[in-house]
């Protein structure tokens, strides 16, 4: 009898050990949170910050002058801000004299972030620059900030930071292909940021109104626009005009973006 129970205990333990183990792996009461995010990096990325500074030689630049905040989202809209994973972005802002942010006002990191709480972040490299660097002494040195690691308390804060940021609309197609009626489609992109995007878009081939067409595209995601009239005979490129209403345009806040692409000879 007192074996009967004791193997019941185990099967007991194994089965809530399991469970355990599969709300880890899917986020449900895991301490990796975006929170928790939020407050580390921006700490971990400003740290590391100012010593690529003192390797370039600028002057004034410390963790507290750079401000740095972060937004952290996990799986774009699809998926909750909690458990860890590969595909954890940050959006980070900081204030850097030497090297303006660029017009959204922030810079897009990619993390793998550990069930331990610890995480490795990759940085843009236009803005934190490529592996190396050259230092102020002329001499090849490892960048700090090029890819870094850094950890949490698994019991820390988590109380929301309310940092927030815009998705960035971005026009990814590089070539336009007309359809067989002389009309053009355009593809968007909607970045990492709060409650995805929304807009028009107006195309012009010269004088020619191609028509405004409004898209929303949720976080993370992308969509086609599709101007109803023929681009006129003769013409050889299109402008394609972004007016953002709810997020951000390459040119910043509240700026429409143009682009111009060029037709197909013939």
């Amino acid at each position: 009898m007192r074996r009967s129970i004791i193997s019941v205990v185990l099967a007991l333990v194994a089965v809530v050990a399991v469970s355990g183990a599969v709300l880890a792996g899917t986020g449900g009461g895991s301490s990796v949170t975006q929170a928790r995010l939020e407050r580390s990096l921006p700490t971990e990325f400003a740290n590391l910050y100012s010593q690529q500074a003192r390797l370039l030689g600028h002057q004034g630049v410390t963790p507290a002058s750079l401000q740095a905040e972060a937004m952290c989202d996990k799986g774009g809209a699809v998926e909750d801000n909690v458990g860890p994973g590969s595909n954890w972005n940050c959006l980070v802002s900081w204030t850097d004299p030497n090297n303006p942010m660029p017009p959204e006002g922030y810079g897009k990191f990619e993390l793998d972030v550990h069930s331990n709480g610890c995480y490795t972040a990759s940085g843009p490299s236009k803005l934190v620059g490529f592996q190396t660097i050259t230092d102020r002494r002329g001499a090849e040195v490892t960048n700090p900030v090029y890819e870094f690691d850094g950890c949490f308390d698994p019991q820390g804060d988590n109380t929301p930071t309310g940092v927030e940021f815009p998705s960035l609309v971005q026009v990814t197609t590089t070539a336009l292909q007309p359809s067989d009626d002389g009309t053009v489609s355009l593809q968007l992109s909607c970045g990492t940021g709060v409650a995805g995007c929304q807009g028009t878009v107006d195309a012009k081939a010269g004088d020619t109104d191609l028509g405004t067409v409004p898209f929303t595209i949720p976080e993370e995601q992308t969509a086609t626009v599709h101007f109803p009239t023929p681009v006129p005979a003769g013409a050889d490129s299109v402008d394609f005009t972004v007016t953002v209403t709810k997020g951000v345009s390459s040119k910043g806040p509240g700026v429409p973006a143009t682009t111009t692409l060029t037709l197909p000879a013939g």
